[in-house]
C-alpha cells in the first residue's frame, strides 16, 4: 500500500469551476476569500488546521441553490494576514474580520456557517452583530455561551497524568516544534484520527491527550487516508501549512482566557437567531459537550433542527458532503427572507 504521507508525482486541488479567489481588505489587515454564485450571502468559517478549501463541495452547492457562497481563509491561515501577536487572535479580531467580510463584499447582513473552530467564531459573530449575522448553522461543535471557570484553570484538572491538547497548545514554540519539521506527516495522522472511517480502536490512548513526556502525534493512526481525503486534498492543506506555519492557527487557543474575558457581558448568553447544528456520530466532540446540547433548548432558542450524522466523524462537511449540502439549502432556503 502507498504511503499516504507521501506526496504524489501531481495532484494539484482544482477551485470549483465558477468560484473566483479574492483578496479583501478588513480593519484588521486582509482576508482571503473563495466566493461563487449569487443571492443572499452566506458566509462559511473553517476550523483549526484547515482552510478555505475544507468548503469546496458546499461552494457549488450553495451557489447552485441561489446563494452568494463565500469561504474565508481565517486569520493566520492561507493568503490571509498574520499578525504576529498572540492578543491579535482573540475572538473579537475574529468577529471584527469577519463584519469587514461582508462589508468588503457590500452586503450588510449575511448568514454564518462554522466548523469546528470556525463553528464559536460563526457562533460569537452572531451574538456580537445579531444586526448582521442574521442566522447562524454550527458543524461539529455545539454553541456553549461564556461560562467559568477560567477556561485554562478547567483545562488543567482535565486528564489526570496527562495533559489535555488545549492546554498543550497554550505555550507558544511547543506545538510548533511537534508539527514543523513533518506537517504532511502530521495533518495525515490528525484528519485521519478524527474521521469516521479511520478512527483508531479503542484501547489506543486517546487522541486529545499528551503522554508524560510524549507529543500528541503519538496516537495518531498511521494508516491509509480517509475516504474523503484524496493525496491531493492532503497537498493543499499541508502545502498552505509549509508555507504559513501553524502558529496562527496555534494562537486561537492561546486566547482561550483572552475571550473568556472579553466576552464577560455576553456571560450565559443564549444565540437567538434561527440556527442549524450539524454533527458527526463519532465525533468526540459530541462525547465530552454533551451538555452543551442537551442545553440547546435553552442556548439556542431559536435552533430550527439539530442533525446527527451516523457514522460521521469530525469532519462533517468533508466526510458527508451531500448530506450536509442537504441539511445546509433545506435550512437555508426556509430562513425568513432578507
Amino acid at each position: 500500500m502507498p504511503d499516504p504521507t507521501t506526496p504524489p508525482a501531481a495532484a494539484t486541488p482544482v477551485t470549483p469551476p465558477g468560484a473566483e479567489h479574492r483578496l479583501v481588505d478588513v480593519p484588521g489587515g486582509r482576508i482571503h476569500l473563495v466566493e461563487q454564485g449569487t443571492g443572499p450571502l452566506v458566509l462559511m468559517v473553517h476550523g483549526f488546521l484547515e482552510s478555505w478549501y475544507s468548503w469546496r463541495h458546499q461552494l457549488p452547492a450553495l451557489a447552485a441553490a441561489g446563494y452568494r457562497a463565500v469561504a474565508v481563509d481565517v486569520r493566520g491561515y492561507g493568503r490571509s494576514s498574520k499578525p504576529s501577536a498572540v492578543e491579535d487572535y482573540r475572538m473579537l479580531a475574529h468577529v471584527a474580520d469577519n463584519v469587514g467580510v461582508v462589508h468588503a463584499l457590500g452586503e450588510e447582513t449575511a448568514t454564518i456557517v462554522g466548523h469546528d473552530w470556525g463553528s464559536n467564531i460563526a457562533a460569537d459573530s452572531a451574538l456580537l452583530r445579531p444586526d448582521m449575522f442574521t442566522a447562524a448553522a454550527l458543524l461539529s461543535v455545539p454553541y456553549a455561551p461564556r461560562g467559568g471557570p477560567r477556561p485554562t484553570e478547567a483545562f488543567a484538572r482535565i486528564g489526570g497524568d496527562e495533559e489535555f491538547y488545549v492546554s498543550y497548545f497554550q505555550t507558544p514554540g511547543r506545538a510548533e516544534a511537534e508539527i514543523e519539521p513533518d506537517i504532511r506527516g502530521w495533518l495525515a495522522g490528525f484528519y485521519t484520527g478524527l474521521s469516521g472511517d479511520t478512527l483508531p480502536p479503542e484501547g489506543e490512548g486517546n487522541l486529545f491527550f499528551v503522554p508524560p513526556g510524549g507529543r500528541l502525534r503519538d496516537r495518531f493512526p498511521t494508516g491509509p487516508l480517509p475516504a474523503w481525503l484524496s493525496p491531493a486534498d492532503l497537498d493543499h492543506y499541508a502545502g498552505e501549512f509549509e508555507r504559513t506555519g501553524p502558529t496562527g492557527a496555534l494562537n486561537r487557543y492561546r486566547n482561550v482566557d483572552r475571550d473568556w474575558a472579553d466576552l464577560a457581558a455576553w456571560h450565559g448568553a443564549p444565540l437567538t437567531q434561527p440556527s442549524l447544528f450539524i454533527g458527526g456520530g463519532l465525533d468526540a466532540s459530541l462525547a465530552w459537550m454533551a451538555d452543551a446540547v442537551k442545553n440547546f433548548p435553552t442556548t439556542l432558542p431559536g435552533l430550527v433542527s439539530s442533525h446527527i450524522v451516523e457514522g460521521c466523524g469530525h469532519w462533517v462537511q468533508q466526510e458527508r458532503a451531500d448530506e450536509v449540502n442537504a441539511l445546509l439549502t433545506e435550512w437555508l432556503d426556509a430562513l425568513p427572507a432578507r
